[in-house]
């Protein structure tokens, strides 16, 4: 079964990072104090004796650490702060399934694998998982083996919080719209039946950046991160909530590992059914004021 989409899901992974805190920049501008409440963080109890049938849990519970690739500066989804302190929704998933696989937070080993690599990271065991807005489709699945979805992404529209002509891709005629160079929301906003004048950045944040300084009129990637933008600032910028495409977010890890693989789908389906999944969404990218629908389970087994 594919998982429904959250109420304003939409989808493109992203291939560059952003860094939404770190650009300097004068009142109004993506260097101002974000206005968006503490990010949510919760406490899992690690699980007793797990046997697992899985190379890679296996050396995990040997090296007494788990490790897991995640992004490092997107806000609100897999973010850390100066003090090296990791916050966000996949960082909240991340720890879900740790715990089920019983490493407590203090075992978790968080490495930060840039999206371009995430492959090589995984395929030659520099990770033992991936939780990082990793879309899951046939080209990567020759390459990693993945469990999920747990979140339908897809590619929407970032605006000024007053912005009232911009309300869904079919309303960008004449409109500038920032993304990133060589990205896949770049490509697909760059089509002639948008009529976009399209800005191209080399970071989502600067792209941010020139929202907020009215240089842009709207910024577009996946749906997720758009609302950790809003989330932070949810005074000045929200979500159109009209995805105009769709990618679903898996867990990745080696290629062949069903062990593993059915291990991280149940630690899923329980902290779903359990309501940690809510707690987690609604105190993270929820903040951007998209109302939460509950992923169906069981998740898909390969």
């Amino acid at each position: 079964m594919r998982m429904r989409k959250t109420a304003a899901a939409g989808a493109v992974v992203l291939g560059l990072a952003l860094t939404a805190t770190a650009c300097g920049g004068e009142s109004g501008t993506a260097g101002d104090k974000p206005t968006g409440e503490k990010v949510f963080s919760g406490t899992y109890t690690a699980a007793d004796k797990v046997t697992v049938d899985s190379p890679a849990l296996k050396e995990a519970q040997k090296r007494g650490k788990l490790i897991i690739g995640a992004k490092a500066d997107q806000p609100y989804l897999g973010f850390q702060d100066t003090d090296g302190k990791r916050t966000g929704f996949d960082i909240e998933i991340a720890k879900m399934i740790a715990a089920d696989l019983g490493f407590g937070a203090d075992k978790i080993e968080f490495k930060t694998v840039d999206s371009n690599v995430r492959e090589t990271a995984i395929s030659k065991g520099q990770v033992d998982l991936y939780v990082g807005t990793y879309t899951i489709n046939d080209e990567r699945k020759k390459q990693v083996g993945f469990a999920g979805p747990y979140y339908t992404a897809g590619a929407d529209l970032l605006v000024r919080k007053d912005e009232k002509d911009i309300t869904g891709p079919d309303t960008l005629k004449g409109k500038k719209v920032c993304s990133i160079v060589g990205s896949t929301p770049l490509r697909e906003i760059k089509k002639p039946k948008y009529g976009a004048q399209t800005t191209e950045l080399s970071k989502y944040s600067l792209c941010v950046k020139q929202l907020l300084d009215g240089q842009v009129d709207a910024v577009t990637t996946d749906d997720a991160i758009l609302k950790g933008y809003a989330a932070e600032r949810p005074t000045k910028l929200k979500v159109v909530g009209k995805p105009f495409t769709k990618e679903p977010y898996g867990v990745g890890m080696a290629k062949g590992d069903k062990a593993l693989q059915n291990a991280v789908s149940d630690a899923l389906e329980k902290h779903i059914k359990n309501g940690d999944y809510k707690k987690a969404y609604e105190g993270t990218i929820g903040r951007s004021g998209s109302a939460y629908v509950a992923p169906e389970t069981p998740l898909p087994r390969d």
